[in-house]
């Protein structure tokens, strides 16, 4: 396999690269370590369980990965050989943020300045898993990565709003100044097996309340637009850019828009629920529009290109399935 090294000429991997995972074990982190050891990765998941959970990784029997229980807000070192730095751990949802604001703000800094230093030193290539929300409440759409946002640090989505910015600036740093081989990935919203019934999203709270005919909770009008992209496009572009020579940060995530209103219904649809629509005051600071627009890049790093499959239309099935085993109705 060659990969782009920071001087942007190719170099031969191993014949098992080892992939090292921050928040292996959550959401995306746990999809990721089972296609990388399917693409015969040597995986070291890295995950303190705040937020991420063993029943995500239980399943995964294969001499190619280790779990270790490591808290990165504190320096931290692995003594063998790493190829590729995943930095995907944080409190993502609003439910874990809004709890967890310190610890945010921290593995946002020293999190990802202590995993900076340990790509620094195994010279490995870096990708740091940033979001959408650095956009903020935008007032571009799409959003391209040219444009700046429109934030406010201080609202409260700023912990994690500012957490991911501050860690971008500091990727781009260590890039500039200590050579490190890094990548940048913006992600937008994703859905699939795995997702925490109670975490605050919308496709997971709603099919939630679907499978229980409970009412589907639609903040505002519900003319709020989101763009969802399945975990297995979400994967597959991760490692795209990481094996990628590109260096500016890259939006991935589904261009196709749902409104809220359309959401619910295709939930009630497909789960064959008795649920009405309901209505809630609009969550302060939440974004209206948030989609991915395209890059200058895009011609340099037509690799990472990811064209998205599945859709909540197409693919909703297994993850209902997955609640209807952990929701007892």
């Amino acid at each position: 396999m060659a990969v782009r090294h920071a001087s942007g000429r190719p170099r031969r991997l191993p014949r098992m690269p080892t992939s090292l995972i921050t928040g292996g074990a959550g959401f995306l982190g746990s999809h990721l370590c089972e296609e990388l050891l399917r693409r015969g990765h040597r995986v070291i998941c890295v995950d303190n369980l705040e937020t991420g959970s063993l029943a995500n990784i239980h399943h995964i029997r294969d001499s190619a990965f280790i779990h270790r229980n490591i808290d990165i807000i504190e320096p931290y070192f692995v003594d063998e050989p790493i190829d590729f730095v995943y930095h995907l751990a944080s409190p993502a949802s609003p439910i874990d943020y809004l709890r967890l604001p310190l610890a945010t703000l921290k593995v946002g800094s020293y999190g990802t300045h202590h995993t900076l230093g340990l790509a620094k030193f195994h010279r490995a290539r870096f990708l740091i898993a940033s979001t959408s929300e650095v956009y903020g409440d935008p007032q571009v759409h799409p959003q391209p990565e040219t444009y700046w946002g429109h934030v406010n640090p201080i609202g409260p989505r700023g912990v994690y709003d500012e957490a991911k910015r501050y860690a971008e600036a500091l990727t781009m740093a260590y890039h500039r100044q200590q050579g490190v081989d890094t990548a940048i990935v913006r992600i937008f919203n994703t859905f699939g097996p795995r997702m925490r019934p109670h975490d605050g999203r919308a496709i997971p709270t709603f099919l939630r309340q679907a499978l229980q005919d409970r009412p589907i909770t639609v903040f505002g009008d519900g003319s709020q637009t989101r763009s969802f992209c399945y975990v297995e496009d979400e994967i597959r572009g991760l490692i795209a850019l990481a094996e990628s020579g590109y260096h500016n940060p890259v939006n991935i995530g589904n261009p196709d828009e749902f409104t809220l209103l359309e959401l619910a219904q295709t939930v009630i649809e497909v789960t064959g629920s008795k649920s009405e629509r309901g209505s809630r005051p609009i969550r302060n600071g939440s974004p209206g529009r948030p989609k991915p627009g395209g890059h200058p890049g895009r011609r340099y790093a037509r690799n990472v290109e990811v064209r998205p499959t599945d859709s909540p239309r197409t693919k909703p099935f297994p993850l209902g399935r997955y609640f209807e085993i952990q929701i007892p109705l």
